[in-house]
């Protein structure tokens, strides 16, 4: 599932290529028609992510709201105007410079991805690429536009020089402003939305009076937002926490580090697109980190494999049906 970072990311894409123009709308694969024909020829106005939900609003108060889940992406076509921020040095989106290093080559990960660009201004480039959390590389450009609809698209939003296909979100419906204030208002703090002081607040009071174990209540979207099966078990560890632990039980300097923790991780990974949460590496060991995501990660799919601390083997569990990561001697 796409986490807070990559909807954060893919936010600012669409503030710099669909906000400001004018949107053609349809639904090659009949399951938004409806909403699909509201939205065409209007222009989209304003886009915000929160936790890992993005609201795309549209002349006449209308807003669209995605969510993702478990297989959304949305695959950009075009020519696209790069975020400065997240540009990458082969025209890939989503990627961005590594700050703090003196490397000069790009670095692709096992999975394709580019981790290293330049800074510099934006630039246009024709490009297609997926954003998602599991980038998996450029298609064919070809000479055809609009490019051609390949597979399930549940909607293509697309101007005169960009093309954005959605495919296999959880949730994809328009929204008035009290409904989009309704939907915000039952999400978690968000370190990139909300003042950080009052964010600790509100994570710190609700996680302090649940009887839920911590590893549940940080992937409930309803205390905090944005973090996932990969950043809930790193902060746990980062934080040697007990995954099990009922929140209430959980000390309040601990509840409060988790909460700084999180809003330091979820800039690398906004700045970065990769979920570093791995500190104070020298450059070779970041250069693999970036190429491998097994390097990237103290527990994090590593069961069965000696902890990087400690030794002990990381084990992994069901919780709430997802897999959760831990080390039992250093997370005791």
């Amino acid at each position: 599932m796409p986490e807070g970072h990559s909807v954060h990311r893919i936010a600012r894409q669409f503030d710099r290529n669909i906000v400001g123009r004018t949107v053609g709308a349809s639904s090659p694969q009949r399951r938004f028609a409806e909403g699909a024909s509201i939205i065409d020829g209007r222009s989209a106005t304003a886009v915000r992510a929160v936790g890992k939900q993005m609201f795309l609003e549209f002349d006449e108060d209308l807003w669209l709201r995605v969510h993702l889940g478990m297989y959304g992406a949305w695959d950009f076509a075009g020519e696209i105007l790069v975020d400065p921020t997240i540009a990458s040095s082969n025209g890939r989106m989503g990627q961005t410079n590594q700050r703090g290093t003196e490397l000069e080559q790009p670095i692709l990960d096992d999975a394709g991805e580019n981790s290293l660009s330049s800074i510099g201004a934006p630039r246009r480039a024709r490009v297609h690429v997926r954003m998602s959390e599991q980038t998996t590389g450029l298609a064919d450009e070809g000479d055809v536009w609009p490019p051609p609809i390949v597979g399930q698209v549940r909607l293509r939003l697309l101007t005169t020089s960009t093309c954005a296909d959605l495919r296999g979100p959880t949730a994809c419906e328009l929204q008035t402003p009290d409904e989009v204030a309704a939907t915000i208002a039952k999400l978690g703090p968000d370190p990139l939305v909300d003042d950080l002081a009052e964010g600790e607040e509100r994570f710190a009071a609700v996680v302090r009076r649940k009887p839920t174990a911590i590893g549940l209540l940080l992937m409930d979207q309803s205390v905090v937002s944005g973090i996932g099966n990969v950043y809930r078990a790193e902060l746990l560890f980062r934080a040697q926490q007990n995954p099990h632990t009922p929140g209430r039980d959980v000390p309040d300097e601990v509840v409060r580090g988790l909460w700084r923790d999180w809003v330091r991780l979820l800039a690398v990974g906004v700045e970065t697109g990769q979920m570093m949460t791995m500190d104070d590496l020298d450059p070779e060991a970041y250069r693999k980190a970036m190429a491998s995501r097994d390097d990237r990660h103290w527990v994090y799919h590593r069961a069965g494999l000696p902890c990087r601390v400690c030794g002990t083997t990381i084990v992994v569990e069901e919780a709430a049906a997802r897999k959760l990561y831990w080390c039992p001697r250093c997370q005791a």
